[in-house]
């Protein structure tokens, strides 16, 4: 993938320059998720002093890393109509809440936008993070929140969920996430251990599921949080 880099300015003018760099590359083609990207600035959920337009992954510690806008954008592209007004998402492996604060802006104070994490200091990192973003609103009236678990396990307390999203490659797609997955409802996840794929799971009114491989990606495992520190 090409790198894009942004322009002078402020961060402000630099992540909208980001996002409209990726648009015009066609990395993705919704407006919705042009308008999200450029509200929710990438620069509040990166480490101070990191090239946070630079469409590269980057460590955020604990042996994480965020994923590269452009991977941002092709999955909100792929969940946009699964993260509609009114509709709940989960986010799993959440990190520095970048993502989760995205989800938040399409569903708006009506639906709800939920990212888990089982690293407790990226939880409490990702909430400080989403008070100085955008999405400050959603998470003082409770429509987002960030838990601390094994996001294996997804988060049954509000499911089911319209749109899922994984942020850490799985060896086979999660049990628990398929069922808390809605009928009609999409789930995003990288499947696979060093070759991996990233699969687009939806689950037809009758409970069938219907999957299709997006793109190869290269993504840091899904596991325990014992497994994730010791790397």
């Amino acid at each position: 993938m090409e790198k894009y880099f942004s322009g002078s300015g402020d961060g402000k003018n630099k992540n909208g320059a980001m996002v409209e760099q990726l648009q015009r590359y066609g990395v993705f083609h919704s407006d919705k998720v042009a308008e999200v990207m450029k509200t929710i600035d990438r620069g509040l959920f990166v480490p101070s002093g990191t090239l946070a337009y630079v469409d590269s992954p980057m460590p955020i510690g604990h042996n994480v890393t965020i994923s590269a806008p452009h991977m941002h954008a092709m999955c909100l592209e792929l969940l946009k109509d699964h993260l509609q007004p009114g509709m709940h998402a989960l986010d799993v492996g959440s990190g520095t809440g970048y993502l989760t604060a995205c989800f938040a802006a399409m569903v708006g104070s009506q639906g709800r936008a939920v990212g888990i994490e089982h690293i407790p200091e990226l939880v409490i990192w990702s909430i400080e993070n989403i008070k100085s973003s955008a999405a400050a609103s959603f998470l003082e009236e409770g429509s987002l929140s960030v838990h601390d678990g094994d996001g294996r396990l997804g988060y049954p307390e509000t499911a089911p969920y319209d749109a899922i999203h994984v942020g850490a490659a799985a060896p086979e797609i999660p049990k628990a996430l398929v069922e808390q997955l809605k009928p009609g409802g999409r789930l995003v996840i990288p499947v696979g251990t060093y070759c991996q794929e990233l699969q687009v799971v939806d689950k037809q009114q009758d409970g069938t599921l219907t999957v299709r491989t997006e793109t190869s990606v290269r993504y840091v495992p899904l596991t325990s949080r014992e497994e994730q520190l010791r790397g």
